[in-house]
């Protein structure tokens, strides 16, 4: 009590509406682990370099809504191919716990879009020059994502050729089975009847639609108690695709708002081109399926 009491005692030196410093809170970081230094923001808060002279207000937010994207998606990468190899050690319930955290890291994303969008196309005209062709197309991580959920173009990787890291991320992305390929390797250890051709597709080349597992996923969604592990896994992976989904259309939108029709910085159609991604799609099948459920 007595501690209390001097916690509160108007004439410690503390002014008034102002939150006192207690006593074991740490401050001399001279040879300790600060916050700082953890996080290395030195660095971190020195990536952020406006190029237009002079600078523009609203570039720092254009760097900025961009660069946390790509922490995001980095997240993204590592909870995707971490929920895909432990689907390969048929360890299923800690992989969708990777899925869920990645729905979340989905919504906070598109709702990112929000902050770019009150960029004017006449605040963005000013400095959109500088970035020559630079482009979110270029963006390695976000093309290792919808690699790992399953649409692979290796004619993407000549985009990234003058970059050896991100074309040796990206091979390997290609090269590895997807998520997708990954649960349907599940089901077919846990006895359901995946065709063998279908388990032993070239996983370099993207997804397409197998009509012979639609009757598979009606089964299992005929009796959800019977096959909760495969169910659940199934509405997990819809979630996936729903939310990226919404990021992609999230992102057009923006796109129209602030340039139009114009062409994008990376030389591709822009809004057109961006339109044309949201005919892509995961997973066919567990949407597909749905349409045979009676009722």
């Amino acid at each position: 009590m007595a501690a209390h009491d001097d916690d509160q005692r108007p004439d410690d030196g503390v002014e008034a509406n102002t939150r006192r410093i207690e006593a074991s809170v740490v401050t001399d970081f001279s040879d300790r682990m600060s916050y700082g230094g953890y996080l290395d923001l030195d660095t971190l808060l020195a990536a952020q370099r406006p190029i237009s002279r002079p600078e523009h207000h609203d570039e720092l937010l254009f760097i900025i809504q961009h660069q946390t994207t790509e922490l995001w998606l980095k997240l993204v990468l590592h909870e995707l191919e971490t929920a895909r190899d432990l689907m390969r050690a048929d360890e299923l319930a800690p992989a969708l716990k990777c899925i869920a955290r990645v729905k979340h890291i989905q919504k906070t994303l598109t709702e990112q879009w929000s902050v770019l969008a009150t960029l004017t196309p006449t605040e963005y005209a000013q400095f959109r020059g500088v970035l020559g062709n630079a482009s979110g197309f270029q963006s390695y991580q976000y093309r290792a994502v919808e690699f790992v959920l399953g649409n692979k173009n290796a004619k993407m990787m000549q985009v990234f050729e003058a970059d050896a890291a991100a074309t040796a991320i990206l091979r390997h992305a290609l090269e590895s089975p997807s998520i997708y390929d990954e649960f349907l390797r599940l089901l077919a250890r846990s006895g359901y009847p995946i065709p063998a051709d279908v388990l032993e597709r070239d996983v370099t080349l993207a997804w397409t639609f197998r009509p012979e597992l639609v009757p598979v996923f009606a089964a299992i969604y005929a009796d959800p108690d019977a096959h909760w592990a495969a169910y659940e896994t199934c509405e997990e992976l819809v979630d996936l695709e729903d939310n990226f989904q919404l990021w992609r259309f999230r992102h057009l939108k923006t796109v129209e708002r602030i340039i139009g029709s114009k062409p994008g910085t990376g030389g591709s159609s822009g809004a057109p081109f961006l339109r044309r991604a949201l005919e892509l799609t995961f997973f066919p099948e567990l949407y597909a399926v749905r349409t045979e459920i009676p009722g």
